[in-house]
């Protein structure tokens, strides 16, 4: 087809540009969003005119019964996650190794704690002494397990050990990303399996493994409140202790909510500055490699 049978008339390319440009109209969003604000304002509306003694919010935000549950909850949090990351790795490279003990080792590990509840988990170590009356050597040195598996060393194993189970296929995919060109580089200037995963291997998988181990450990923060079933004093099992004294259910339930938001508003900007620091380099790399690219087109 010719040139001239695809291009309009002058009297068309005239007409074409005194047309007006009209913008495209989202009538759906606006009338989504009118809904959304109608929802909140509803919510905001039956908070303000239900029966809740806001002074009762305010005054018990700040008692020692409540910060002491939040201290146990952030104490119980970080001990949690350092031993699930420590078995993570542990069980992941168990995992990616050749020795086929380790690996089904880490195999059963991994399959047990995921596949059973967390509950149950937490229960089957607060009732060990069911099961190992005493823990320690034989004949050398024991202890009484119900006077070591308390409700602070049941929650940490529960919660650590099952963490660990998750954390495992986190650091594993994280490892699984690194090209294998950087390993086999690394064997070849002599560097043993273990430097070569210190010093080559998880400092760059830690961009891959950063974000969901963030995630969590803002999960952990909300899962130290199912340790209130053994008698772990954290926020909500404090708040509840409280409640049940004075019959200020939703008040107490407020409280409990306000700081657990806090404290994961506080993680979220962590993770966020701490993924920006791992992938610096990355981000550089990327705006290097895009003048060179646009130059090959």
């Amino acid at each position: 087809m010719s040139e001239a049978a695809t291009t309009p008339p002058p009297r068309r390319l005239g007409e074409i540009a005194g047309l007006r440009i009209v913008p495209r109209r989202y009538y759906g969003r606006w009338v989504a969003a009118a809904l959304i604000l109608l929802v909140l304002a509803w919510i905001v509306k039956a908070f303000a005119d239900g029966q809740i003694a806001w002074e009762v919010v305010r005054q018990f935000f700040t008692a020692p019964a409540i910060l002491s549950g939040l201290v146990n909850t952030v104490i119980m949090t970080a001990c949690a996650m350092a031993l699930g990351i420590l078995l993570g790795v542990v069980f992941a490279i168990m995992y990616m190794s050749p020795n086929p003990v380790l690996r089904g080792v880490a195999l059963l590990y991994i399959w047990f704690f995921r596949g059973t509840p967390l509950l149950l988990q937490l229960l089957l170590w607060f009732n060990l002494a069911l099961v190992f009356p005493t823990i320690g050597i034989p004949g050398v040195v024991e202890w009484r397990t119900i006077d070591v598996i308390g409700p602070f060393m049941a929650t940490l194993l529960g919660l650590g050990m099952n963490q660990g189970a998750y954390t495992a296929e986190v650091v594993r995919s994280g490892i699984l990303s690194v090209d294998v060109g950087q390993t086999e580089a690394a064997k070849a200037i002599g560097m043993t399996r273990l430097t070569t995963l210190r010093r080559i291997v998880l400092p760059q998988a830690m961009r891959v493994i950063i974000p969901p181990v963030g995630n969590e450990v803002i999960s952990m923060v909300k899962l130290t409140s199912i340790a209130s079933v053994i008698q772990y004093s954290e926020i909500l099992r404090n708040a509840q202790t409280v409640y049940y004294a004075n019959a200020r259910v939703i008040e107490l339930l407020i409280v409990a909510a306000a700081w657990y938001l806090m404290v994961v508003t506080i993680l979220q900007v962590g993770q966020f500055f701490l993924e920006r620091h791992f992938s610096k380099g990355r981000g550089e790399r990327r705006a290097k490699a895009a003048p060179a690219g646009e130059s090959a087109a």
